[in-house]
């Protein structure tokens, strides 16, 4: 019997998380920066300060993704995945995932995080036209998901519609 991926008590939300001195500033100085097209300096130096922080991460893939710089949104997405993955101990490979990893985590917040941010690979591969990789992403999301929670089913209907 699968988890419900909804049944769960929020706890533990990336962007709750406090961050290195100065970094909250710095993706606040760049949101502030956006509109005049200085806003990347600010998300780097914060990068620099804090590798490892989700809420940096998160600004540096909407960044990337606004500007339609997709390659360096998916960067900033894997490196996410491999900082989610590192705090809830699943396999290195996404492939080598499987249901007892998720039902042996207690914190399904990150369980979640794991699968969206997963997700979000799919999906920016898919823009990159690589869709072998992003239907085999969708695949494993949906065989870990069977109600459909994470999404994923709507963006493989779309790869398989676009493939024909």
């Amino acid at each position: 019997m699968s988890m419900d991926l909804l049944d769960f008590e929020a706890e533990g939300l990336y962007f709750e998380q406090s961050d290195v001195a100065g970094v909250k500033e710095l993706i606040a100085q760049a949101a502030e920066d956006y509109s005049n097209g200085n806003a990347e300096f600010p998300l780097l130096r914060a990068y620099f300060l804090a590798p490892e922080s989700l809420n940096v991460l998160v600004a540096l893939n909407r960044f990337y993704y606004y500007q339609h710089r997709l390659e360096d949104a998916l960067s900033a997405t894997y490196k996410a995945l491999a900082v989610i993955r590192s705090s809830i101990d699943f396999p290195e490979h996404w492939q080598d995932l499987q249901q007892q990893h998720l039902d042996d985590t207690p914190n399904l917040t990150q369980v979640r995080l794991y699968l969206f941010t997963l997700k979000a690979v799919g999906f920016l591969n898919m823009r990159l036209h690589r869709l072998e990789l992003s239907e085999q992403i969708f695949e494993k999301l949906i065989s870990l998901d069977s109600k459909n929670r994470i999404g994923a089913q709507a963006l493989l209907d779309l790869l398989k519609n676009r493939q024909i």
